[in-house]
């Protein structure tokens, strides 16, 4: 049996993104790029970096931008499905998208600090 170990993101992080369904942190709110993004189950956003996901293997999509190489993401912790990760790009113009994560709206949720 494997033990995971989860992150969690310093105190000085006031505000997070935390699974909706576990409360596992998954992003600094520094990390946001976009809250433009459309996923499978409506609003998605664009992150730099998230901590606490795992992820599949990469398969190629057509999205609404076109087509990519992407991975879903799932929480670490509680195994739910929040999105994928952007492996490649192939118009040059979404080339920006590669190692990026989309996290979408359902599955978290704000924490700490926001008023």
């Amino acid at each position: 049996m494997v033990k995971t170990f989860q992150a969690y993101l310093p105190n000085k992080c006031h505000r997070l993104y935390s699974c909706v369904h576990c409360r596992a942190h998954l992003a600094n709110h520094d990390e946001l790029i976009s809250k433009s993004f459309q996923g499978s189950q409506g609003r998605a956003y664009l992150f730099n970096s998230v901590v606490n996901i795992g992820c599949g293997p990469a398969e190629e999509r057509v999205l609404l931008t076109g087509l990519h190489a992407v991975a879903d993401i799932f929480c670490e912790c509680c195994k739910t499905t929040l999105g994928w990760k952007y492996e490649h790009a192939f118009e040059s113009s979404q080339k920006y998208k590669e190692g990026k994560f989309i996290i979408e709206l359902a599955h978290m949720i704000k924490d700490n600090g926001w008023d």
